[in-house]
Parts: C-alpha cells; sequence; structure tokens
C-alpha cells in the first residue's frame, strides 16, 4: 500500500468530523454511538474552527489519493489536557486501513513535526481497552494519570 504522509490543509479541515467519529473507540460487541454524537461540546471543542489558532497542526494520511486518516492537535480543554502549553492529539483511521502502520507513521511524523515547532511534550487519552494504548506506549508516550477507563499520555518530545 503506497501512503503519502502530508500536512493537512485547508480543504482537508471538514474531514475533521469523520475522522473525530472514527477516533471513538467502540468496544467489541457495543452498539456504535450516532453520528450526530460529534456535535455535542466535549467532541467539538477537538474540531470547532480548527487551523484558526497558531497551535493547531494536522497531518493527513492519503492512499491513492484519498485521505484515509488523519492525526491532529491543539492546545485545548479536552480529556487529555495537561496544561495551556501542551498540545493534546487526536488520531484516527478509517477501519479498513488499521493495523498496517499508518498510525504509528503519522504519530512519529506528528511528534517530529511538534519537536521541530518548539513544543516540548504533546498529551493524549485513550481507553484502556483501546489496541491503540500499546502503539503510544512504543513510540514513546508514558502514562501520567488513569481512572478506571483510560490512561492520560505524554510524550516528551
Amino acid at each position: 500500500m503506497d501512503v503519502t504522509i502530508r500536512e493537512m490543509q485547508k480543504q482537508d479541515y471538514p474531514l475533521l468530523d469523520d475522522f473525530l467519529y472514527e477516533a471513538i473507540f467502540i468496544p467489541e460487541g457495543t452498539k456504535p454511538p450516532p453520528k450526530t454524537i460529534t456535535a455535542s461540546p466535549e467532541l467539538q471543542v477537538y474540531v470547532e474552527r480548527f487551523g484558526e489558532s497558531k497551535n493547531d497542526w494536522g497531518l493527513a494520511a492519503e492512499v491513492d489519493g484519498k485521505v484515509v486518516g488523519a492525526v491532529w492537535v491543539r492546545i485545548m480543554n479536552d480529556y487529555g489536557h495537561i496544561d495551556d502549553n501542551t498540545p493534546s492529539l487526536a488520531i484516527s483511521l478509517y477501519k479498513e486501513y488499521r493495523g498496517f502502520g499508518i498510525g504509528t507513521a503519522m504519530m512519529k511524523k506528528m511528534l517530529a513535526l511538534l519537536k521541530s515547532h518548539g513544543y516540548s511534550q504533546v498529551s493524549l487519552s485513550v481507553q484502556k481497552a483501546n489496541y491503540a494504548a500499546n502503539m503510544y506506549l512504543k513510540i514513546g508516550f508514558k502514562i501520567i494519570r488513569e481512572n478506571e477507563e483510560e490512561y492520560i499520555m505524554v510524550c516528551c518530545l
């Protein structure tokens, strides 16, 4: 599979609603929530007016000219919020493109991008049952807090 990872362009921003929905972890045997869930205020913080802040950064993964995944960060008061200098990260791929290393490649490229722009760390929140939690640990994230359902992780850059 020929994958290109590139900086997200303004015309890609509307896709963030789709990728936000794809980022929702749905445990095996659980019915997916309606797509309208992304309109809730606690999820809109990830995408609303994306690109308007100097702390909004995004990468898109393309296969055959189609955007199949996205990783994006912004400083926001979300589930993974650490402080007002640390961007929070969101990442997702369409289901049929998972398991090919695209997510890992997007993450590594985003970490390099953030470091090149002077950020010292990045945070995220992940459900403990989500297979992606292991990928985050492998690429350098550390668990700094947890509750019954999720980990808050940070990667020092």
